[in-house]
């Protein structure tokens, strides 16, 4: 179902210009799709789709460069492998220790890794609290960050 979505709405950014979820809504529906607002905020997030402006002068949705979106996710990558220096997880929730001011970047290349199963994230200094669904996906997410923290 996710993927039949996601096909359909880089059908409808090929076809229309989509400057708004709720425009992007309105022609999931016009072709059959139910959806809600924050899945396609997701959907969008995890098509790396891009704002850029259209023809007539207004923004419309696009899906990202491939390589730009490539070089961005071997950046926060990098970012994460540089700014964290460690993690550990409690039930749900994963606590990620980083360099003073990296928090917010660290979330970030986390958030950018397209987790279903990741709720949030919240970022402070030297220390970001990722929430996730159940203590399984917390376990998932550290046995994943453990790779890409190669030291």
């Amino acid at each position: 179902m996710k993927t039949s979505r996601q096909s359909v709405i880089l059908d409808i950014i090929a076809e229309e210009n989509i400057e708004t979820q709720s425009q992007m809504l309105e022609a999931l529906q016009a072709r059959g799709v139910t959806s809600t607002q924050a899945t396609v905020s997701r959907d969008i997030k995890e098509l790396r789709l891009v704002k850029e402006i259209g023809p007539d002068g207004h923004y419309r949705y696009a899906q990202a460069d491939q390589d730009a979106s490539g070089e961005a996710t071997r950046r926060l990558e990098e970012i994460f492998r540089e700014g964290c220096v460690g993690f550990e997880h409690a039930l749900h929730t994963v606590v990620v220790k980083t360099l003073p001011g990296l928090a917010s970047a660290v979330c970030a290349s986390i958030d950018a890794m397209g987790d279903d199963s990741i709720l949030g994230s919240v970022a402070g200094d030297d220390t970001a609290i990722i929430v996730l669904r159940n203590a399984a996906a917390a376990e998932r997410l550290c046995a994943q960050l453990r790779r890409a923290y190669k030291r």
